[in-house]
């Protein structure tokens, strides 16, 4: 699994510095390669996010956003948050003849979701994976079975995609 502590790519501010619970902040900073403070406003107005509360409606709100089709922005990025569907977050296993679906883990997703840009939830935390990278706090790329609750992907209207070129300075 390729990997990037999402620390060295945010540029620190005063308001990343005092903030706490933060990661889905810094899951749209890195996503879209926005400035923190735009991502939190964001999440602040559009998630109803409390400042060091975290974003306790983060799969509601986006769940909304998905379905009435409104382009999103922050900063000048302009994206649609666009929900996954169940039978892409798992996998289908038979077992004595029977077909069960299972939760996908967080290697198994970015090993089938290469390329595009993600936010993946996972039981209290969520974080970026982008082209196969993923982006998340120190210690969690030793975490990688843990079970995908839902993903969000972040379609970018006005900007051009990352090559894997770009992605290569983080490896």
């Amino acid at each position: 699994m390729k990997y990037i502590n999402a620390k060295e790519i945010i540029k620190s501010t005063d308001k990343s510095s005092s903030e706490k619970n933060d990661c889905s902040v810094r899951a749209f900073t890195t996503a879209l390669d926005v400035d923190y403070d735009a991502a939190h406003s964001y999440l602040k107005n559009v998630f109803k996010r409390e400042d060091k509360k975290g974003c306790k409606k983060m799969e509601t709100t986006a769940r909304e956003i998905s379905l009435s089709g409104e382009t999103q922005k922050i900063d000048n990025v302009e994206f649609d948050l666009e929900v996954l569907p169940e039978s892409k977050v798992t996998n289908t296993y038979k077992l004595h003849g029977e077909v069960i679906a299972r939760k996908k883990t967080v290697k198994s997703f970015i090993k089938d979701f290469s390329k595009g840009i993600y936010l993946v939830l996972v039981s209290g935390h969520v974080f970026t994976v982008k082209n196969g990278l993923m982006i998340d706090n120190v210690g969690e790329e030793w975490r990688p079975t843990r079970k995908v609750e839902s993903v969000f992907e972040l379609k970018l209207k006005n900007v051009l995609v990352q090559t894997e070129f770009e992605f290569a300075r983080f490896c």
